[in-house]
């Protein structure tokens, strides 16, 4: 390990697989690449140590023996701690159905397997440098009843609290940052989710879905065809 990344503060990642081959090559790449890593074989074992551990990223497979991925993530996204934490589905499941529900319950990747190390590690990597280059954490916008806050990721609306994972806030916080222009599933997943990574334009869908069931469906207007505008004047 160089002594450049050695000196970088160390990012936590939770490897969880029931497939001991896979969590150990996992393991050893992301040492090398100066992280720091805990590992489980099942769903359960990984909740019990994410919440000692606080993960910051957690590598995540679907088909797991006592609890699956999927209910695993959801578990994962309800501790109030872990809502920033990246979630990053490694999978053999190649389904569509399979990820848009891994998106569903707030992922923030997904790779079909077999795994390529060096790629991997790339997208890892690229998730950390983007966190490292946003805005001035200071940043915050007051826009219609909605009070956004993106130093600690918070949301007020009516003075009530709004918890959102973290790609629902960033999503909000980039429509809100341009009231009333329209922003086409592309460019939302080029800005959001970044263009190393592929995801559906579903997955956009989904998460409008899912802001508009905790801010009300009145501030994101869907304009056929084209994309999604958040208005400044709600109705």
């Amino acid at each position: 390990m160089s002594a450049a990344k050695a000196a970088q503060p160390l990012h936590r990642v939770l490897v969880v697989d029931d497939d001991a081959d896979i969590v150990e090559m996992l393991e050893y790449n992301l040492l090398k690449e100066g992280y720091e890593v805990r590992t489980a074989f099942d769903g359960r074992k990984a909740i019990d140590v994410a919440k000692s551990y606080l993960p910051e990223l957690v590598l995540l497979d679907i088909m797991m023996p006592q609890l699956d991925g999927i209910e695993t993530g959801r578990q994962l996204r309800e501790i109030a701690e872990l809502r920033q934490t990246y979630i990053l589905y490694l999978t053999a499941r190649s389904e569509e159905y399979s990820e848009v529900a891994a998106f569903d319950v707030g992922a923030d990747d997904y790779i079909t397997k077999p795994i390529k190390p060096r790629a991997l590690m790339s997208r890892i990597n690229a998730l950390f440098r983007r966190e490292a280059q946003k805005a001035d954490p200071g940043e915050q916008i007051t826009i219609a009843d909605l009070l956004i806050n993106r130093k600690n990721y918070s949301v007020t609306q009516n003075d009530k609290s709004v918890i959102l994972p973290k790609k629902e806030f960033e999503l909000l916080f980039f429509l809100a940052q341009h009231p009333n222009k329209v922003c086409s599933r592309e460019e939302l997943l080029q800005k959001i989710w970044g263009a190393d990574i592929y995801v559906l334009e579903r997955t956009v869908d989904v998460h409008i879905r899912k802001l508009r069931e905790k801010i009300g469906d009145t501030h994101i207007r869907t304009l056929k065809g084209v994309g999604y505008m958040f208005t400044d004047q709600p109705e």
